[in-house]
């Protein structure tokens, strides 16, 4: 039996938007593959086949303006392999997932069919915007939320994610950014049909993805420092926002497993829980993604799908007083694996970073906390490369202490210490050391005596966390 969104939906539409996940007995050695960054594309094509005439396309009028709507987004006019006016569903090898529309023969067509193992109806995700942001002019200091999470100690010991490469799906990024400049290994556009546009140039289609980008990747100069790991490297894919959401986020997730990315950030979501993106998140888990998501900005008793799934690492914001920021997002749910979202908290109020334009903005959101997270996630990857996804989630949810002050129900396990997760992974405690940027030490130097000439106390050492 189809389940009760998608009946309901035909029932009133007539059609339906599904996610298939494909039986790894359809795909074979292929899914497999997927999950180490290569896919039996002969697999792919026989599972396409097996599905395709289940599906539908609901309204031609409406596919053609969307071909023309794509093409219109797009960087530059190409040709399709398939035009959306026509294309039935859309295989996604890495994830081994299908999408498209069904009408009610259709999704009795797919219950039968062994090629599916599970459907379940499309959700429809949209971005988790700030709830402010502020022109800022970028400062000679490293910015509160690095300095309060401790990143210097790693710096200092020589860790600053050289090697590492993390995914990104957001609105874009400036590629002519300077606090960019080599910080970009591969960029992909995915227009309003899912497809990838050939040669795109990294651009932002908003400030959002260049924002969190920045905190992710940004490299430190005489603008400061704000990228938790400036020696990293992002992949960054447009997905977002208008089109075929589901279409262009899953493209982008696939792109991101081929490209062997550890780590994913990623600020989407739909408000509320919904179950649909389960098979979503743990097929790319499977693939050796770690999802590192934003937990939303809806306040208490409110949380957005995937960032409230059990598996996932989910972020809410705080502010520089320890305090869970009253816009973050946080719920309990009854079930016995992780009940209390978000996981964990991170800087996310008053966020210095780069905007488009070679411009700087301050944002306040869940989804300026999430890069922050991500950015660590780098840092330990780098320290140990053998490493797990589940071995660097483990070491950053086990260095976190709540803050005094800071309600669990809130905060949950609080805010992660760099150095006790350095350890936890590592087996060692971080190495004191020297091997900084001169641009960063400056940075460093020039906030602590700031700090001091305000009288502000030094970034406190929670007892419990140290070693």
């Amino acid at each position: 039996m189809a389940n009760q969104d998608i009946a309901e939906t035909i029932a009133s539409v007539g059609y339906a938007k599904v996610i298939v996940t494909l039986s790894p007995a359809a795909l074979g050695a292929g899914l497999a593959a997927g999950a180490k960054g290569g896919v039996d594309s002969s697999a792919s094509l026989a599972a396409e086949a097996d599905l395709r005439d289940h599906f539908i396309v609901p309204s031609e009028a409406q596919q053609e303006s969307l071909a023309l709507d794509a093409r219109a987004s797009a960087s530059r006019s190409f040709r399709r392999a398939v035009d959306p006016a026509t294309r039935r569903m859309r295989v996604y090898p890495h994830l081994g997932l299908a999408t498209g529309f069904v009408d009610a023969a259709g999704i009795a067509g797919l219950e039968t069919n062994p090629t599916a193992a599970s459907i379940v109806k499309a959700p429809e995700l949209s971005l988790i915007r700030p709830t402010s942001v502020r022109p800022a002019r970028a400062r000679k200091v490293i910015s509160w939320g690095l300095h309060r999470l401790g990143v210097e100690d790693m710096w200092n010991a020589g860790f600053d994610g050289k090697g590492v490469v993390v995914g990104h799906l957001d609105t874009g990024i400036d590629g002519e950014h300077p606090a960019l400049k080599g910080a970009i290994f591969d960029f992909a556009e995915f227009d309003l049909a899912g497809d990838k546009v050939p040669g795109a140039k990294p651009h932002d289609s908003d400030e959002h993805g260049t924002h969190t980008a920045g905190t992710i990747v940004g490299r430190a100069g005489e603008k400061g420092a704000f990228g938790i790991a400036p020696g990293a490297q992002i992949a960054s894919a447009m997905v977002i926002e208008g089109g075929q959401v589901i279409d262009r986020i899953l493209s982008g997730m696939d792109w991101i497993i081929e490209k062997k990315c550890p780590i994913l950030s990623m600020s989407l979501g739909l408000r509320g829980f919904t179950p649909a993106f389960q098979q979503i998140i743990n097929a790319l888990r499977a693939a050796g993604v770690l999802p590192v998501f934003a937990v939303g900005n809806e306040g208490p008793l409110t949380s957005r799908s995937p960032g409230n799934y059990d598996n996932v690492l989910s972020v809410g914001a705080m502010d520089q007083s320890d305090t869970v920021a009253s816009f973050s997002s946080s719920q309990k749910f009854d079930r016995p694996a992780d009940p209390l979202v978000p996981d964990l908290v991170a800087p996310g109020v008053g966020i210095l970073s780069c905007i488009p334009g070679g411009r700087f903005a301050e944002m306040d959101g869940s989804s300026m906390a999430t890069p922050h997270v991500a950015g660590l996630a780098a840092l330990l990857k780098q320290a140990k490369p053998t490493a797990t996804i589940d071995q660097i989630e483990q070491a950053i949810i086990g260095s976190c202490t709540l803050p005094a002050g800071m309600l669990k129900a809130r905060g949950n396990r609080g805010l992660p210490d760099v150095r006790r997760a350095f350890e936890l992974l590592t087996g060692s405690p971080l190495p004191a050391g020297a091997v900084v940027a001169s641009a960063s030490r400056r940075a460093v130097s020039k906030t602590k005596s700031a700090k001091t000439r305000a009288g502000e106390p030094a970034r406190r050492k929670v007892a419990a966390a140290r070693v």
